[in-house]
């Protein structure tokens, strides 16, 4: 008689399985979201900048991540760069590298827009006053801009985490790519909706870590917008 199909996620270690395999997704997206949150402040604050030189290179950077697919920024970085640059680089640290490098850029539009979304005088009338530049960047414009930015850069955040699946084609062994393990051992004649019922589970799982930061994103924007 034919299995119920969901059975197959009780077989065994199949739910420990996919346990392991959305820590290492989570450990690969957040890595990334915190260094691309540092790197992606500095990037904003350089495309912000009165140095036009600074500014092209900025927006150069942020153009190249956005034509080029995050998928061949994956291949390059896992097959390219240790063959190129005899960089011994796996599967994780690749990942890792390439959603920093396009966090960064993503991030540092956000923060672009929330600094030149403030108020123009507000920088003249701090160094009107007497601070330096950097002071009224710290104690002017950024305190203003986190509100700003904030909400974007949670959405960011839950972009970051659902692109993780992209790791599996270099090799890494995440949640998805675990739920692909289990099918293919899965009898398609004994349990033929197997693949339904793992999908569905992983898709839970995504949903589970998604959507309360985007709540959490939209209540910040409410809150700061009333």
């Amino acid at each position: 008689m034919p299995d119920s199909g969901i059975s197959i996620l009780f077989e065994g270690r199949n739910l420990i399985r996919l346990a392991q395999g959305l820590w290492v997704t989570a450990y690969i997206a957040f890595v990334s979201v915190a260094l691309s949150t540092l790197l992606g402040v500095l990037v904003g604050l350089a495309m912000s900048s009165r140095f036009t030189a600074l500014r092209a290179v900025m927006r150069l950077y942020l153009d190249a991540i956005r034509i080029v697919p995050v998928l061949v920024l994956l291949f390059l970085a896992y097959f390219g760069l240790g063959k190129v640059f005899h960089v011994n680089l796996n599967a994780e640290l690749a990942s890792i590298l390439v959603f920093t490098l396009w966090g960064a850029a993503e991030m540092g539009d956000i923060v672009r827009g929330a600094v030149t979304s403030l108020p123009r005088h507000q920088r003249e009338s701090g160094l009107s006053i007497g601070l330096t530049e950097g002071q009224v960047y710290r104690y002017v414009i950024i305190p203003q801009a986190v509100r700003r930015l904030l909400p974007g850069a949670i959405n960011l955040a839950t972009r970051m985490i659902k692109t993780t699946s992209l790791v599996m084609l270099i090799g890494v062994v995440e949640v998805l790519k675990v739920g692909q393990q289990i099918i293919e051992y899965a009898s398609l004649i004994s349990n033929p909706t197997a693949s339904f019922w793992v999908y569905a589970f992983i898709l839970f799982l995504y949903f589970a870590i998604c959507y309360p930061i985007s709540r959490y994103a939209a209540y910040l924007e409410q809150k700061w917008q009333s």
